[in-house]
């Protein structure tokens, strides 16, 4: 999510999308199954960013240089806001997604690891939902059906770029060793 999300100071911004986090996090679905990576912002030269992005990996000359990219970047979808995230499954599956929510501040009905990974067992639709910049917008955050426990280090320090994040969030979710 590139909107709404938070600057260093508190305001709602839509952030800026990044090739890194693009180029990662699809590899990172690819990895795990994960069925596609929405990439979500209202701004239009950043769609049309990561559109071009893309298009270089999946229909230009990246796709022959690097098929295994390619079959990442395939993932990726973009919209300008989670209602159409949401209109967008729900169109394929039938069924309305439950949104799940990650935040680095704890609360105390947040929902743990293990918990959201019984749920997901059940086959129902979730859509778990990345901040960037600072993170989501606190009233964005209300609003979803679940927050997921915040990711616990050994040190007080808790900024994590989004696909690092991810990439924990993803590993605790779906490998149960």
């Amino acid at each position: 999510m590139h909107y709404p999300v938070v600057n260093k100071n508190g305001n709602i911004i839509a952030s800026a999308v990044t090739n890194l986090d693009l180029h990662d996090i699809s590899r990172l679905s690819k990895t795990y199954g994960i069925r596609k990576f929405y990439v979500v912002t209202p701004l239009t030269d950043q769609g049309e960013l990561v559109q071009r992005i893309v298009s270089h990996w999946i229909s230009g000359t990246g796709s022959t240089y690097n098929p295994a990219r390619r079959e990442a970047l395939e993932l990726i979808c973009i919209k300008n806001c989670l209602e159409d995230v949401v209109d967008h499954i729900y169109s394929s599956s039938g069924e309305s997604p439950k949104t799940v929510v990650t935040c680095a501040r704890y609360d105390s009905g947040d929902l743990s690891f293990g918990k959201f990974r019984n749920m997901l067992k059940s086959g129902n639709p979730y859509l778990l939902l990345f901040g960037t910049a600072w993170g989501l917008a606190e009233n964005f955050i209300t609003e979803a059906d679940y927050r997921l426990d915040p990711i616990k280090g050994v040190a007080d320090y808790n900024h994590l770029s989004v696909r690092s994040a991810a990439s924990i969030i993803l590993d605790r979710l779906i490998v149960k060793e």
